[in-house]
């Protein structure tokens, strides 16, 4: 029964909720608040890959581009077509949602390395698309993207904008863990074990990759459209394959498969590297070091092994 209540969602949104209240209590400045929402951001993009990663076992090497869509589309949307900021956000997550299914059809009839090296042609085309057509993108240099505005409510600061990346994250876990209860859910599960077992029990496995890859592609645009409006730039960095393997590593590190996984894998690739910047030239060797030694000493990742630790010894 313990084990139980540990997996419930409820308690997971739970100690979500209680990680997002005492960020602010013990934050010593702004900086530090926009830190912390940059994690909530990039934790719901790790959240989509979670669902088709740890759901549906589906790998994609190609998540950033998705974001790179959303980030781009509240940029383009208010500069090109005179649309509002958050009308551009919701336009370009239907529009990632689209994109996904249009492309998921042929790609995802793929297993293995084969489906992982076509998302990673994908998501290199997206960059590409950025990077190179200036007239509408900004180019290299980027864009300027306008300040989102919620009901006449201007989202500008810091701790604004910590709330509102909280927020939406909330929602998003929210989402994702009654998916994984869902019939929906079980069923990702299912071919996640075994794609002809799952065929075999009667699960469409087609429409079911296909729907957890629409989900994932929807979580990064927001997170990009979020990230976009909150830094005011977007340039194609953010689409690059570097960050779309940031948020496999992310899933992986935290727990695949875990929606607080997700979360604690974002703070760990995030928060980190700026503890570490007084090491300078070293910086990025210790941490791969780091995630060596945490992939070694805890391979199911830092949520669900110490989880199992807790039940065990209250068990």
């Amino acid at each position: 029964m313990l084990k139980s209540a540990l997996r419930s969602r409820w308690a997971t949104l739970a100690v979500l909720a209680l990680m997002i209240a005492i960020v602010p209590l013990i934050a010593p400045s702004a900086f530090y608040l926009r830190v912390a929402a940059l994690v909530w951001i990039f934790a719901l993009a790790a959240l989509g890959l979670t669902i088709l990663m740890g759901y549906a076992g589906q790998v994609s090497l190609g998540h950033a581009g998705f974001l790179g869509i959303g980030a781009y589309g509240v940029a383009i949307g208010p500069t090109h077509l005179g649309l509002s900021p958050l009308l551009s956000l919701i336009l370009a997550a239907a529009l990632s949602g689209v994109i996904a299914y249009v492309v998921g059809r042929p790609i995802l009839r793929l297993k293995g390395y084969y489906l992982a090296i076509a998302t990673l042609g994908f998501g290199l085309i997206l960059a590409l698309i950025f990077q190179s057509e200036s007239a509408v993108t900004g180019g290299p240099d980027g864009m300027a993207v306008a300040r989102l505005t919620v009901f006449g409510w201007r989202i500008a600061g810091a701790m604004q904008w910590y709330w509102v990346s909280a927020g939406v994250l909330l929602l998003g876990a929210w989402i994702a863990l009654n998916i994984a209860d869902s019939p929906s859910g079980r069923a990702l599960r299912a071919l996640h074990d075994s794609e002809v077992a799952a065929a075999g029990a009667g699960v469409d496995v087609a429409a079911k990759k296909l729907a957890a890859f629409v989900a994932a592609a929807i979580y990064a645009a927001i997170a990009g459209g979020l990230l976009a409006c909150m830094n005011g730039l977007i340039t194609p960095d953010a689409a690059s394959f570097m960050h779309s393997v940031e948020f496999v590593a992310m899933v992986i590190i935290g727990g695949l498969g875990s929606v607080l996984g997700a979360v604690v894998g974002a703070a760990f690739l995030i928060v980190l590297p700026q503890a570490l910047t007084s090491l300078q030239e070293y910086e990025q060797a210790v941490l791969g070091l780091l995630i060596m030694v945490f992939m070694i000493a805890l391979p199911m990742g830092i949520v669900p092994s110490l989880r199992n630790w807790l039940t065990e010894r209250l068990a």
